[in-house]
């Protein structure tokens, strides 16, 4: 039996995007099911967390995620518009957000297909790879279409029930909440989290000890 392996993931988080394609390689190369569980960011989540943040931290977390990206060689550069609507020079996170719910509720129904990994691969490519305007036109229907989607079908399902979408989304971010953590991009497996972009070796290692084995 194929080993299993959750994947709490943002469409805003920098390092979910850096461990896509890591991710992507891994369920195409071993034997584990890579379950993606799409959750809404920590910007919506915790109301003001940006405006209480260390400000020491963003300006970090740019130069982090530049180099993390020369390292893994991908195309990289903050999305133009960002998924979520922010004034940077006062860390306020609007009231409206245009991008963030849909683009999370996809995501749900991109797993629902069985397309989920697929889907947030293609879509973080887009939003994550330095070229603007990843809303305009037909780029995402594109994108989802590269990963095995409709994207118009998609959003009809959504709009029918959205309901249904969002209590999918909170149960993932209770399911992260009880694996005890609170941040993207959490893996799970076996009950135990390992948190970020850089402990994928360590998720394979651990992986490794329960028999994973490579594909045929």
């Amino acid at each position: 039996m194929s080993l299993a392996v959750d994947v709490f993931w943002s469409f805003r988080s920098p390092y979910s995007y850096l461990a896509t394609p890591r991710l992507v390689d891994i369920a195409a190369r071993y034997e584990v099911d890579v379950r993606v569980r799409p959750v809404l960011p920590i910007a919506v989540r915790i109301k003001d967390f940006f405006t209480n943040v260390n400000p020491l931290w963003p300006p970090y977390l740019m130069r982090d995620t530049y180099r993390i990206a020369q390292f893994l060689g991908l195309p990289y550069g903050w999305p133009q518009p960002d998924p979520i609507v922010q004034d940077y020079a006062t860390r306020q996170v609007s009231p409206e957000q245009p991008y963030i719910y849909r683009l999370t509720r996809l995501g749900v129904d991109a797993t629902l297909r069985g397309r989920g990994l697929a889907f947030v691969d293609q879509v973080s490519r887009l939003i994550w790879g330095g070229e603007p305007d990843w809303n305009e036109g037909t780029r995402l229907a594109d994108a989802a279409a590269r990963a095995g989607c409709d994207l118009a079908v998609m959003d009809a399902a959504i709009e029918a029930e959205p309901a249904r979408y969002d209590a999918i989304i909170a149960a993932n971010q209770e399911a992260l909440t009880a694996a005890g953590h609170w941040g993207v991009p959490t893996m799970v497996f076996e009950d135990e989290a390992f948190f970020g972009q850089d402990r994928i070796e360590l998720l394979l290692w651990r992986l490794r000890q329960r028999g994973l084995r490579e594909r045929a």
